[in-house]
Parts: structure tokens; C-alpha cells; sequence
């Protein structure tokens, strides 16, 4: 199956939907995302929806991966940490734009799955860890910039304390049903909350699970 076609078509939708940012379009179109879905579902790898993968996890819609990498702001020399890895998607996105991802995932499963999709694409500068993402990864922090792609029933004040001075984390925040993709800038005086607009995701669990699935 091509896939081309799709794709131009999902790129021309991240467009009105306000995706203005070239490098991030760009690193979209460069991601094959039908690598990281269940071969069942990869004739909808390019609709801009959310898709079910293992863990009862999902891949993000390309506009919320797409959104949030935009809002990050990301330079070419930045290092990310990402909370929450998944099918690899969308770390495969910010390697495209960043000097290092550092990735961490609670499930061993998926982040196996989400490591040979890495080595299928040679993306070098991703780092990951299998860890509890509720504390970070403090031994490397400070990050220029912080993903998390589960939502935190409130600031996660630990990951808050990894952002470097003038870096940058989105985060979603709230329960189910109620929960806001918040923008959170390190400045001298403190901290800036930006809210972006309503989400929904997966709860951001603290601990690992039983036997590290």
C-alpha cells in the first residue's frame, strides 16, 4: 500500500487546523507513522485520529502530536525528555527536531516495540528508559524542554523542578473529561502557565506495573 497520498492529505489538514510551524510539518511528513500502529490498522495510519495500541494505550491523533510539538518550540540543539513513550511516535517526531530525546515508558512491551521502530529508522539520538515518568529522570535534568503525553491530575511539581532556566514543558492536566494541555515556562522570576486548549489522554500513572509488562 502507498502511502503517499494520505499523507500529503493529513499534512494539508495540520494546515487549517493551524499547524504553521514548516520544521514540525515537516518532521510529520518525514515520520512513517504506519510503522508504529498494528498492521490491522495501517490503511487509517494517516487519518487524523487516535488509534489503540497495546496496554490499552493509543498512538495520539497527528494534530495533538503535531500541536504539542509545535508549542514546545524546540531548537536544534535541545535535549527533551519525553514522559510516556507509547508506540514511539511521537518521540520519533522530536528526534527530528532536537539534539536528544530521552524517552521513559513504564510498560517493557511497548518500549520494546517503540525501540525497533527506532532501529528501523536509525534515530540515534533517542534515549530511553523503562521508569516511573512521574519522577523524571533527574539524573540527566535540566531539560531545555519537557513532552508529557499522559495526563497529570495535577502539576507535576517534580517535573517542573527538570526544566532548565527558560525551558519549556507542555503537559496535559485534569482528570478525565476535564483535563487542559497546559504550557509551563521556567523565567527568572518563576513559572508561566499558559492553558492551550481541552484534550483528552491517558492518566499519568506514578509507579511501574505489576511484573513491568
Amino acid at each position: 500500500m502507498s502511502y503517499e497520498a494520505p499523507k500529503i492529505r493529513l499534512i494539508m489538514e495540520l494546515r487549517k487546523q493551524g499547524i504553521t510551524d514548516k520544521r514540525v510539518l515537516s518532521a510529520v511528513e518525514r515520520v512513517p507513522r504506519e510503522l508504529f500502529v498494528a498492521e490491522a490498522l495501517r490503511s487509517e495510519a494517516y487519518d487524523n485520529i487516535p488509534l489503540p495500541i497495546s496496554q490499552g494505550q493509543t498512538i495520539s491523533q497527528p494534530f495533538i502530536v503535531a500541536y504539542m510539538t509545535q508549542a514546545l518550540c524546540l531548537g536544534e540543539r535541545d535535549r527533551v525528555l519525553e514522559i510516556g513513550t507509547g508506540s514511539g511516535y511521537q518521540a520519533a517526531v522530536l528526534a527530528q527536531l532536537c539534539r536528544r530525546v530521552c524517552t521513559m515508558e513504564r510498560y517493557r512491551s511497548l518500549l520494546a516495540q517503540a525501540e525497533g521502530c527506532f532501529e528501523a529508522l536509525k534515530l540515534h539520538n533517542i534515549t530511553t528508559r523503562l521508569a516511573d515518568g512521574a519522577k523524571g529522570w533527574p539524573e540527566l535534568a535540566p531539560f531545555a524542554r519537557i513532552m508529557v503525553t499522559a495526563a497529570a491530575p495535577s502539576m507535576p511539581s517534580v517535573l517542573v523542578d527538570q526544566l532548565d532556566q527558560g525551558g519549556i514543558m507542555v503537559v496535559p492536566v485534569g482528570l478525565s473529561g476535564e483535563q487542559a494541555l497546559i504550557r509551563v515556562t521556567r523565567q527568572a522570576s518563576g513559572f508561566k502557565e499558559e492553558r492551550l486548549l481541552d484534550v483528552r489522554f491517558v492518566p499519568l500513572v506514578a509507579g511501574l506495573p505489576p511484573g513491568r509488562a
